[in-house]
C-alpha cells in the first residue's frame, strides 16, 4: 500500500481548522500530521514534520499566511494550497503576493451556497493535485511513440525572422505558478516596451477579480482588464488581461469577449486567444506560454507557429508545473524553450530586431 500524503493544516479558526482536518482525514490517501493556528507555528511544524503539502489560511495572528509562505518557500519548500475566504481588495492582494512567492494554488473556503459534499470533494482533489506538483515539475516526457528529437527540432536555434516582420502583439498564457512567472517576465521587459501583451491566466473567482489591479503595481507596465471592442493597436505597451470566465479573442483589430464553450475546462482559454492571433496577425505576433497544469495553449501555439509567428515556452527546469509548455513542445509548436529569467529579454530582443530590420 502506498504511503499516505502528509498534510499540515494551517488555519486560525478552530472550527474551520477541525473541519478541514476531518475532511482530509476521511480520505484514506491523507494523513493530517499537524495543525497550526498561526504562521509562526506553521513554520515550526513544517520544519519539524516535513509535510508533503500545506493548506494555508491568509489572515492569521502573530504571522500572516503570506509571511509564512515566503519563509517556507525560501527555507523548506513545500507545496502550499491557500484556503481563504478573503475577498476584499487588500486581502486579495496578499493572496496574489503568496502565489507570486511560491504558493501553488488557491481555493475559496465554503460559502454555504454549494453543498458541503461538493466543496469537500473539491478540497480533497485540489490538495491531492497540489501535493503531486514536486513530482511532476520535472517530468521526463517519455511517451509511447513519441519522437523527442522531432519535437525538439530547432527549439534552441536562433530566431529566424523569415523576412521583414512588423510585430504587433504578444499573446501570453499561464496557469499554475503563473502569477510569479508573469511578474518576472514583465519586470525583465524594458520600460519603453511598446507592444501590447494579451494575457490569459487561469485563476478562478473570487480570486481573479482584482488580479489585474495587483499586477499593475508589480512592474512599470500598465495592466488592465480587457473590454469588448478595445482597439489592440491603441493599447501600446499595456498588458490586457482576459476577465475571469470570458474568452478573449482579436477580430479585425479589436478585442472580443465571449461566453463560448470552455476549452479544456477553461474559460478564458489560452488556445482560444492564440488561435485568433494566428488568424489575425500571422507572422506579426509572438506567443509566450508559461508554467501551468494541463494542455491549454499548446494547440493554439501550434496554430501560431504554422502561421509564421514566433513562439516561446518556459523551459522544464524553471516551471512550477511543466504541463502546458510540455504539451506545446510535444506538438512541435515551440520555436524556443527558455528559462524564465530569459523570456523577458528575449521578447525585447526579437521585437527590437524586427523593428531594426524594418527601419533598414
Amino acid at each position: 500500500m502506498n504511503a499516505r500524503i502528509r498534510v499540515l493544516v494551517v488555519e486560525d479558526s478552530l472550527t474551520i481548522r477541525k473541519y478541514l482536518c476531518e475532511v482530509l482525514a476521511s480520505d484514506p490517501q491523507f494523513e493530517v500530521v499537524g495543525e497550526a493556528e498561526d504562521g509562526k507555528r506553521a513554520i515550526e511544524l513544517c520544519l519539524a514534520l516535513r509535510p508533503q503539502v500545506i493548506t494555508m489560511d491568509m489572515m492569521m495572528p502573530l504571522m500572516t499566511g503570506l509571511s509564512a509562505t515566503e519563509y517556507i518557500m525560501a527555507h523548506c519548500p513545500t507545496p502550499i494550497l491557500i484556503v481563504s475566504s478573503s475577498t476584499n481588495r487588500g486581502d486579495l492582494f496578499k493572496t496574489y503576493d503568496a502565489l507570486a512567492a511560491g504558493a501553488v494554488d488557491v481555493l475559496d473556503k465554503p460559502s454555504g451556497e454549494e453543498a458541503d459534499e461538493q466543496w469537500e470533494r473539491k478540497l480533497i482533489s485540489t490538495v491531492r493535485l497540489v501535493s503531486r506538483i514536486p513530482v511532476i515539475t520535472h517530468p521526463r516526457a517519455r511517451l509511447a511513440g513519441y519522437n523527442r528529437q522531432d519535437a525538439l527540432t530547432d527549439i534552441n536555434a536562433p530566431f529566424s525572422l523569415n523576412g521583414a516582420r512588423r510585430f504587433q502583439v504578444i499573446g501570453m498564457g499561464a496557469s499554475t505558478g503563473g502569477p510569479g512567472a508573469i511578474v518576472d517576465v514583465l519586470r525583465a521587459l524594458p520600460s519603453d516596451f511598446a507592444l501590447p501583451i494579451l494575457l490569459v491566466l487561469h485563476i478562478g473567482e473570487p480570486f481573479g477579480e482584482a488580479f489585474a489591479d495587483w499586477l499593475d503595481g508589480q512592474s512599470e507596465h500598465a495592466v488592465c482588464y480587457a473590454k469588448d471592442g478595445l482597439s489592440v493597436a491603441q493599447m501600446g505597451g499595456r498588458v490586457v488581461m482576459a476577465p475571469s470566465d470570458w474568452h478573449m479573442t482579436v477580430q479585425s483589430g479589436k478585442i472580443r469577449l465571449s461566453k463560448d464553450a470552455e476549452r479544456h475546462s477553461c474559460r478564458p482559454s489560452v488556445d482560444v486567444l492564440f488561435e485568433s492571433l494566428a488568424v489575425e496577425y500571422r507572422e506579426n505576433a509572438v506567443a509566450c506560454l508559461l508554467t501551468g497544469m494541463g494542455r491549454d495553449g499548446a494547440a493554439g501555439m501550434l496554430a501560431m507557429r504554422r502561421a509564421g509567428a514566433s513562439t516561446i515556452a518556459q523551459d522544464e527546469a524553471s516551471c512550477v508545473v511543466y504541463g502546458m509548455p510540455r504539451e506545446a513542445v510535444l506538438l512541435g509548436a515551440v520555436e524556443r524553450s527558455l528559462p524564465l529569467r530569459e523570456i523577458g529579454p528575449n521578447l525585447a530582443a526579437i521585437v527590437g530586431q524586427a523593428a531594426a530590420e524594418e527601419r533598414k
